[in-house]
């Protein structure tokens, strides 16, 4: 699977370690070590390891995808509590009349709101996934249940893109942290900013604060804010940055979407 130069070039070398690494392995553990291997090789040939700048500039952008989809699924779960708190009759009778694909929908929220969250904490691969299996679980339901989602396929598409940036992430840059912009400061940066995004819209569900009428372009701005800030203050990777916070944003400008905001400026 890996590109004939690189296989020439290396071959001998990757089948020495991987020898070397699995021969006393159980089986699992070996399977795993080859699936890994499998993926690196894929990685390669698409020009998406850690050696390639597109790379190099997925692993900039994937802290700001998981924050976004953090946020995003946070709003979603924060709607859904609001509309059983707020209304009349009691939670348990709420809870009671869930049904199966409304259930499976919260459920896949919460998988990419833990997720995202341990995967920005460095928990890399349980997290990675979670938030995957969430992510394209929830574009997956809407071809069953399209009415749990907003007008037309955009959340469906925008969790797809999310989920396949998170996926083609180098795991060696995400793990260790060592891209040349700083990767455990990126999470933290995109961690304050999925916080930023979700506060103010959490509150303004449960009724409990008011900041305007267009709650659905916060997130969108909080993430675009964030992205002119890091272009300011984080040269020379200023601009790559800002193309990286843009690149993870589908999910927040789907949003804005379905809530009216795009609508209401075009």
């Amino acid at each position: 699977m890996y590109p004939a130069g690189y296989r020439e070039a290396y071959g001998r070398e990757i089948l020495d370690v991987h020898r070397d690494l699995t021969m006393d392995l159980p089986l699992p553990a070996r399977l795993r070590a080859d699936a890994d291997l499998i993926a690196h090789a894929l990685r390669v040939r698409l020009g998406l390891d850690s050696a390639s700048p597109a790379g190099r500039f997925i692993a900039l952008t994937t802290p700001f995808s998981l924050a976004v989809a953090a946020a995003y699924a946070g709003i979603q779960l924060m709607r859904w509590y609001a509309g059983i708190a707020l209304s009349p009759g009691s939670t348990r009778s709420h809870l009671a009349t869930i049904d199966i694909p409304q259930a499976l929908n919260i459920l896949q929220l919460a998988l990419i709101t833990t997720g995202a969250i341990l995967t920005l904490t460095r928990r890399w691969p349980a997290g990675r996934f979670l938030t995957t299996t969430g992510l394209l679980a929830y574009a997956t339901q809407w071809t069953v249940t399209p009415s749990l989602y907003g007008d037309g396929p955009f959340e469906a598409l925008a969790a797809t893109l999310t989920a396949a940036t998170v996926l083609a992430c180098p795991p060696d840059l995400a793990t260790s942290g060592d891209t040349q912009d700083g990767g455990r400061r990126l999470a933290v940066m995109a961690g304050l900013m999925a916080a930023i995004a979700w506060f103010p819209v959490a509150l303004v569900e449960t009724r409990a604060f008011v900041v305007s009428t267009d709650y659905g372009a916060w997130p969108l701005l909080t993430l675009g804010l964030t992205g002119i800030a890091l272009a300011f203050y984080a040269r020379p990777a200023g601009l790559r940055l800002l193309a990286a916070t843009a690149a993870a944003s589908p999910l927040f400008v789907a949003h804005a979407y379905v809530t009216g905001v795009l609508e209401i400026v075009r």
